[in-house]
């Protein structure tokens, strides 16, 4: 009986999804139909707006900062002057075909994916689900165009200019000088490498492109039986089984993507004959490239491991260095007891992207409170964070947040990061992707390393403030806080490094498209608090006055 009873709630769902599926997704599409235009306007003359607006502005300050720089030699200046115009034309084009692009999608896809999500949410009633059925995906779809836009600008006024102002601001660097008489040998290897390159590797695509098609075909049907991958979310599910359809015009885009970058395989023997400063180098290049693509796609294909093609060294010698010899092992020891699989249970342990976002600017929103309150910062550093000019604010209170979760999660015994609101970040419940292994394992690192220091308090209360003045001699003896230098010289270049590190990782952060809309709601609240301390400080006064 319960069999049976089992069996026909099963047939019912079966039954009752389909047309509820096809009326959610037509709901979606006739809300994207509404308010496409509306987004598409607001993304593509936005975002256009930005990009050819600045575009005069880049190229102007791009020379200028060519000119200006100690990195670059002479004639290597004048090269990357003449080359100029065109990443910068490249950019317009990429960013204008992008903002249509994007204005069409987003404005048909967001509608039909929060309708989705408003029938998938828990603890809500049937009622309100309904109603945000019908609400959800529309005005906030707009406002969600305006916020694109936004970061868009963001992204391509402050990031772009950080990235200049870390050219200007190489100092005791030898310049890279431009190899005259190198030049005509790596030309003839860039043609020798397209010519040879373009057509094998064509070939391996062309062979490649039945298996990816058929095991890709393979996989969506496992994780969609398995609730797996893209079919893992709710309300992925549609567009999931979507791709399912179109994962042939997917192989095709791959295909094209292989053919167009053997061009750029053939011209990369052109780098190697110039780094090796012989043509011979850069022909052997042209022989391995073919193996080390082939290799790739059996990597990527989970084919045999290895090619058919020859491998032949195209360098002279491989670079070491002590340094990563130590930072190698601190990967083979975190990486040691990672599952090479996560479990289905461990993906839905797995914290978001976003909660952790959220917790990282919550965490600098908080430093920078306690570091108001102790007077190591203040209005003048959020009021000069402004105009980009104050490294304290943008890169101090982050690398300071970062520093106090190290050494707490060290204390604590913890095998990952804790952080605010006791919530623990591990390599089993992190998100999955190449950009947060690019972010975890950096941070697993510095945290390593500082561990292995076994710091004494006094040493971590100068790394707190090295970290936060960025070094800033000036400033630091300005703040005492406790701590001071070791008397080692070793150790203290120990901790500079580490720190100096932990900075770079918090200015590449900062560069990150959302970073600076979200780390301005950071630098409002503080400087909210300072005001509230402003306005005690004159009521005090007041009452003082008065007495």
């Amino acid at each position: 009986m319960v069999d049976s009873k089992g069996f026909l709630t099963y047939l019912c769902y079966f039954i009752f999804f389909l047309p509820v599926f096809v009326l959610l997704f037509a709901l979606g599409i006739i809300k994207g139909g509404i308010f496409s235009p509306f987004v598409f306007l607001v993304i593509a003359f936005g975002d256009i707006g930005v990009v050819v607006g600045l575009w005069p502005c880049h190229l102007v300050w791009t020379v200028y900062c060519i000119v200006r720089t100690k990195k670059f030699d002479p004639y290597l200046k004048c090269l990357l002057i003449l080359m100029v115009p065109i990443p910068i034309a490249l950019w317009t084009v990429v960013g204008v075909v992008g903002s249509v692009i994007m204005g069409i999608g987003y404005g048909f896809i967001c509608p039909v994916m929060d309708t989705f999500k408003a029938v998938s949410m828990e603890g809500v009633s049937l009622r309100k689900k309904l109603i945000r059925c019908f609400t959800d995906g529309t005005w906030s779809n707009v406002w969600g165009a305006c916020t694109i836009v936004r970061d868009f600008a963001d992204f391509s006024f402050h990031s772009y200019f950080s990235v200049m102002d870390g050219l200007l601001e190489s100092k005791g660097e030898k310049p890279i000088e431009l190899k005259v008489f190198e030049i005509p040998g790596c030309i003839l290897c860039a043609i020798l490498g397209v010519l040879v390159d373009v057509p094998f590797i064509t070939l391996i695509v062309l062979y490649k492109s039945p298996i990816l098609l058929f095991k890709g075909w393979n996989q969506l049907l496992h994780d969609l039986i398995g609730r797996e991958g893209p079919f893992f979310e709710t309300i992925c599910v549609p567009f999931a089984g979507l791709l399912v359809l179109l994962w042939p015009i997917v192989v095709v885009l791959a295909a094209l993507a292989g053919v167009i970058s053997s061009f750029f395989f053939g011209c990369y023997a052109a780098v190697i004959a110039y780094q090796e400063s012989s043509i011979k180098w850069g022909l052997l290049y042209i022989v391995a490239s073919m193996s080390l693509f082939d290799e790739s796609t059996n990597d990527f294909l989970y084919l045999r491991e290895g090619s058919c093609f020859p491998r032949p060294r195209y360098r002279k010698q491989l670079t070491y260095s002590p340094t990563l010899v130590s930072v190698n092992g601190l990967n083979e020891l975190l990486h040691a007891n990672e599952p090479l699989v996560r479990t289905a249970s461990e993906k839905k342990r797995a914290l978001s992207a976003v909660m952790i976002w959220d917790n990282y600017f919550k965490a600098c929103e908080h430093t920078g409170k306690e570091l108001l309150r102790a007077g190591a910062v203040g209005m003048p550093d959020l009021e000069t964070w402004r105009n980009s000019k104050n490294k304290i604010i943008n890169i101090g209170i982050p690398a300071y947040s970062f520093l106090e979760c190290f050494l707490h999660s060290i204390k604590s015994g913890s095998p990952g990061f804790l952080m605010r609101d006791n919530v623990e970040l591990t390599s089993l419940n992190r998100p999955e992707g190449r950009v947060f292994d690019w972010m975890f394992e950096p941070m697993s690192i510095m945290k390593e390393q500082l561990k292995s220091l076994n710091l004494v308090e006094t040493e971590e209360l100068y790394l707190y403030k090295f970290s936060l003045y960025h070094g800033d001699r000036e400033r630091m003896e300005a703040w005492q806080n406790g701590g001071f230098p070791p008397e080692d010289e070793i150790r203290r270049a120990q901790l500079e490094g580490i720190s100096r590190r932990l900075q770079g990782f918090c200015l590449t952060l900062s560069r990150l498209p959302t970073s600076r809309r979200w780390f301005d709601g950071v630098v409002k609240e503080i400087e909210q608090e300072a005001r509230r301390g402003l306005d005690g400080l004159d009521a005090l006064d007041d009452l003082t006055a008065v007495v």
